[in-house]
């Protein structure tokens, strides 16, 4: 599971306060002490009560600096840099409207999944979501639909206020629930160029397999464009990219499209 971190007790800080501490630093969570020296940042972040709301009610009445959305839960706080993005998720509980809007998908609940960069997290508010945590050998697997993984459970708990937690790229396995009532969690994501070559997987941890690649990167899907076009250079490209491409994601989906 994700390793827990014991963070120095923290004194509130603001998010500019957080931003300038990391880009000091930079953010590499391969070396211990970088990525405890973030764990500490977030949560000195963690520990200001009031750095968020301020933060949405500025979107909502003044003129906002430019953020970009996630996805419909979450919201950047920091464009990615130096190495890593901060963000903030919001999990709504069943109760909640934005829950009952959407439903479960929406927010990720019930979908087993790994993910292609590490990152830190902290229960900013509310009892936070519960997940079933599993673990595997990434380097195992082929990343094929139906392939049979050795996933090992581990436990089920929750995102408290306060407990951080590294998420170990194609380690960590994770099945979120949503909360008892609604909550906040705050990341340092890993930004790295290269992840996007690396596959994330959606999981049935039930028959132990992959179901599916969560990230077709975009020069995947123009290749599928091409040779759906019946582009000669596509299909050629395809050929040369199912026994050359150093991706082995690109290597998987050529040789799809090859036959």
């Amino acid at each position: 599971m994700p390793r827990e971190l014991k963070p120095t007790p923290p004194t509130p800080i603001s998010l500019q306060e957080c931003i300038a501490r990391l880009d000091r630093e930079g953010f590499d969570p391969r070396d211990d002490a970088s990525l405890l020296h973030a764990a500490d940042v977030l949560a000195a972040l963690a520990a200001n009560r009031t750095f968020l709301g301020d933060l949405l009610i500025e979107e909502l009445t003044e003129q906002p600096a430019e953020r970009t959305a996630y996805g419909p839960q979450a919201i950047m706080l920091s464009p990615p840099a130096n190495g890593y993005f901060l963000r903030a998720n919001i999990w709504p509980s069943p109760r909640d409207p934005a829950f009952q809007a959407g439903g479960a998908a929406s927010f990720v609940y019930g979908l087993p999944h790994d993910h292609n960069f590490d990152f830190l997290t902290v229960g900013y508010f509310g009892p936070g979501y519960v997940s079933d945590y599993y673990e595997y050998d990434y380097e195992t697997v082929a990343g094929e639909a139906g392939e049979a993984v050795d996933l090992r459970f581990v436990e089920r708990s929750a995102l408290s206020e306060g407990r951080v937690l590294h998420y170990r790229a194609h380690r960590d396995v994770h099945c979120q629930h949503p909360p008892e009532s609604l909550s906040v969690s705050l990341n340092i994501c890993a930004a790295n160029p290269a992840q996007g070559w690396f596959d994330q997987y959606r999981f049935d941890v039930e028959a132990g397999r992959i179901a599916g690649v969560l990230n077709p990167s975009a020069n995947e899907v123009m290749l599928r464009l091409g040779v759906a076009l019946e582009n000669d250079d596509a299909l050629a490209l395809a050929r040369d990219f199912a026994g050359s491409h150093p991706s082995a994601a690109m290597r998987r989906v050529a040789s799809s499209l090859v036959g």
